[in-house]
């Protein structure tokens, strides 16, 4: 037996096991099934971000090179007419996943579901930052509607789902309508003072939050991932440090890009700049002053198909698993996935919480920036990243396009796309085998029943 097969052959002994006992925890399956169940809305904004990024985007990567703007006058302003979607899909992600795991765990307690659910969105906008006057008007942010507020839509949903199953089940506080009453009038009296108790109980929490931070529990969190960051100087363990953090922040629900840019930004800005100004000048890559920076080596090498390098993970799970609904999932986040929009493998999979997906979605940026710094830093193979490429560019040519068109950047953007490929692929093989046990349970519990 080789390397390779005890590799395998220990994560499925570890994981495989793990996984079906964490699959069949309440919560685990809350979570997860309401990120399944949002998955058409993902995929809907994912398409509409394909198309508005890539085709009607002056910087977009197919619009650059059909040079779609000289063609179509106005481009960038027919994304008013698909931009709408993500205002009620993507951009209101959190409200959606706070309500289905609150219903999902109350369903799992024979609670009444519904009630918990939009309980649970009551709850998220009772903690939800303050109006801003402004204008005679009450403004309200929607900075964590979307994926930016997905940990604390997530710690929400599960907490009253709880809350409102055992509150439910209390005889006291249950108010009993006569029989003549509407059964939609006696349904919501029979929960009115659980409801009632956990609306106020988050209310008065939030309250004692506000006094230690102002901004409420969402600016809270922020704020304890943030500040650390600020500590980093601006070399490769920075990158590595930054890029680990918004992996782990991806896996536990909280959109990772979005929580470190401001510090990312603030970090390697001027060193970016720097390079450009540098190629502008001399015509090359070559000598740049900055050869580490955040986006010549995690957008350069790491981030082939969005965060964690899932264009990797899409193409292991088409090649090597045999999960049907896993398989569905990859070849309708292939497209975008090429553009490096990942929503629908995320969140569809999902990754977030799942026991085996989230190590390789960790590990294998980490593996691509390390490939990159040596190329362009240790063996000095390539010159660094110092050209601005647009974001949708597909993986392998962000190396090639971003050095000014020197072939070994390709060769190396090939070889992070299959490194990242074999990364995932003993993973995607035990969670072929881990969907497999499940389904098996499921067939023997019916057959049972």
């Amino acid at each position: 037996m080789n390397m390779m097969e005890k590799f395998q052959e220990g994560i499925e002994r570890v994981l495989v096991p793990l996984a079906s006992k964490l699959n069949s925890q309440r919560h685990i399956c809350a979570v997860r099934d309401a990120f399944i169940l949002s998955f058409p809305l993902t995929m809907a904004g994912s398409l509409m971000t394909l198309l508005n990024f890539v085709l009607l985007s002056p910087d977009g990567f197919i619009a650059k090179l059909l040079r779609l703007e000289s063609i179509i006058p106005n481009l960038a302003d027919y994304q008013q007419i698909f931009s709408p979607v993500l205002k009620g899909s993507a951009d209101i992600l959190s409200i959606l996943i706070v309500f289905l795991i609150a219903r999902n765990v109350a369903k799992t307690l024979k609670a009444d579901d519904l009630l918990s659910g939009l309980t649970a969105v009551s709850v998220y906008f009772i903690i939800y930052p303050d109006y801003v006057f402004m204008n005679d008007v009450n403004n309200l942010s929607t900075k964590f509607m979307g994926a930016q507020g997905l940990f604390v839509a997530i710690l929400v949903g599960l907490l009253v789902g709880e809350f409102m199953a055992i509150l439910s089940k209390s005889k006291r506080l249950e108010i009993k309508m006569p029989d003549q009453v509407p059964p939609a009038v006696a349904r919501s009296f029979k929960v009115l003072l659980p409801i009632i108790i956990i609306t106020l109980s988050f209310s008065i929490v939030n309250f004692l939050i506000k006094q230690v931070s102002p901004g409420g529990l969402h600016e809270w969190v922020y704020t304890v991932i943030q500040a650390p960051l600020t500590q980093l100087g601006q070399n490769v363990g920075s990158v590595i440090v930054l890029a680990l953090l918004c992996q782990v922040l991806w896996a536990m629900g909280i959109h990772g890009p979005n929580t470190i840019a401001a510090v990312r930004d603030t970090m390697f800005a001027e060193a970016q700049n720097a390079n450009m100004l540098y190629v502008a000048q001399h015509g090359t890559a070559w000598g740049a002053p900055f050869p580490v920076t955040y986006s010549g080596l995690f957008d350069g090498f790491a981030a082939y198909g969005g965060s964690g390098a899932t264009l990797g993970l899409i193409i292991a799970i088409l090649l090597f698993s045999k999960a049907k609904e896993h398989k569905s999932i990859a070849k309708l986040s292939l497209a975008p996935g090429i553009f490096n929009i990942n929503e629908m493998v995320i969140f569809g999979l999902p990754i977030v919480l799942n026991p085996i997906y989230i190590i390789p979605f960790v590990l294998a940026p980490i593996v691509n920036i390390l490939i990159g710094y040596g190329a362009t830093c240790v063996f000095k193979i390539m010159p660094p990243i110092a050209y601005g490429v647009p974001w949708t560019t597909p993986g392998p040519l962000v190396p090639f396009l971003g050095t000014g068109g020197n072939l070994v950047g390709l060769l190396m953007g090939i070889v992070c796309l299959a490194v990242s490929v074999l990364v995932y692929a003993p993973f995607v093989i035990a969670a072929s085998k881990a969907a497999q046990m499940n389904d098996s349970e499921k067939e023997l519990g019916e057959g049972a029943i």
